[in-house]
């Protein structure tokens, strides 16, 4: 039976730096002319339509699908940049996890992330990540963090061409909404804590398992495939 495992990306795959939220005030600055303060808008475990809705809030801006489309837009294109000038980088251990996990025929790898999707494809691309992950769900329509989980088993299932169950189902992730999330699916949910979560707050969700980091790359391989054969 395969196990698919969704992996959240900021906090979890890799910390960018900060280059998003540099991407989205660019964005904001160049297409409607206005500048910060961010600082009472959280981001961490949300969809990017969601922190969008509340800048447009903080700047009084009309959310309507044209702003959305021109604000998506710019920050597509700003999103390169702010990549390779943050000082961002691979998490410990991510690399051989995902060379592992890739490699077995058992596991099937997807994206279950609050990036927009081109977003979360153009921050893999720019850390050599991209290539593993065949499908996933986005935060390009959805504010609530559970229906980007539906979304993404749903994704899982067209991809293997048949239903797959919650309790077949890893969900990822660096933050409590990773964990909530994964939840709302059945599935079975690991949290790390090199976001901006410490471990006991992370606990505070219960998580079926927790780690620090990574780097036992061993350790988590071992625990995300114990039950594929």
């Amino acid at each position: 039976m395969t196990t698919v495992c969704l992996f959240d990306i900021d906090g979890t795959l890799l910390n960018s730096g900060g280059a998003g939220q540099h991407a989205m005030e660019q964005a904001l600055l160049e297409t409607f002319g206005v500048t910060g303060p961010y600082t009472d808008i959280q981001a961490a475990g949300r969809t990017d339509r969601a922190i969008t809705s509340d800048l447009f809030d903080h700047h009084r801006l009309e959310k309507s699908e044209e702003n959305w489309s021109r604000f998506q837009a710019c920050y597509l294109s700003c999103l390169p940049n702010s990549l390779s000038t943050q000082n961002g980088r691979v998490l410990p251990g991510i690399v051989e996890i995902l060379n592992q996990l890739s490699s077995d025929e058992f596991i099937s790898l997807g994206l279950l992330t609050g990036n927009l999707q081109a977003g979360a494809e153009v921050k893999l691309r720019h850390y050599g990540l991209d290539h593993h992950f065949a499908f996933g769900g986005y935060g390009d329509h959805n504010r609530n963090r559970d229906d980007v989980a539906h979304l993404a088993l749903r994704e899982a299932c067209q991809h293997l061409d048949r239903d797959v169950s919650g309790e077949n189902v890893w969900v990822i992730g660096d933050t409590p909404s990773d964990v909530t999330c994964g939840r709302a699916i059945g599935a079975r949910t690991m949290a790390v804590a090199t976001g901006i979560y410490d471990s006991g707050v992370l606990n505070e969700a219960q998580p079926d398992i927790l780690f620090e980091d990574f780097s036992d790359v061993t350790a988590v391989v071992e625990r995300l495939t114990a039950e594929s054969n």
